[in-house]
């Protein structure tokens, strides 16, 4: 890489850091499957869309916690629709 395109790898690196692609994953109470976009910044405090394949559309749901575990990921979220929290587990690839 030269060095001078540097600054923009480690800029672009630290921009997406936090950012969680788009990823398929399953509500670990039901075995149902959800997907949180691309794009989606995913932290405790924030509100975030999934598509909730079992419900057959989209949820507004805030998260709570996030732990990883190896390869994957789990998610803690509050549906206030629903007034449940609910965790959603991904495998990483």
């Amino acid at each position: 890489m030269p060095l001078s395109s540097f600054p923009t790898a480690v800029l672009f690196a630290l921009a997406t850091a936090g950012t969680v692609l788009a990823w398929d994953g399953v509500d670990s109470s039901t075995g149902g499957s959800i997907e949180i976009g691309k794009g989606t910044l995913v932290r405790p405090g924030r509100t975030i869309e999934i598509y909730d394949y079992s419900g057959g559309g989209y949820r507004d749901v805030d998260v709570q916690s996030i732990r990883r575990y190896g390869n994957s990921v789990e998610v803690d979220v509050y549906d206030s629709d629903s007034g449940q929290t609910r965790t959603l587990d991904r495998e990483a690839n």
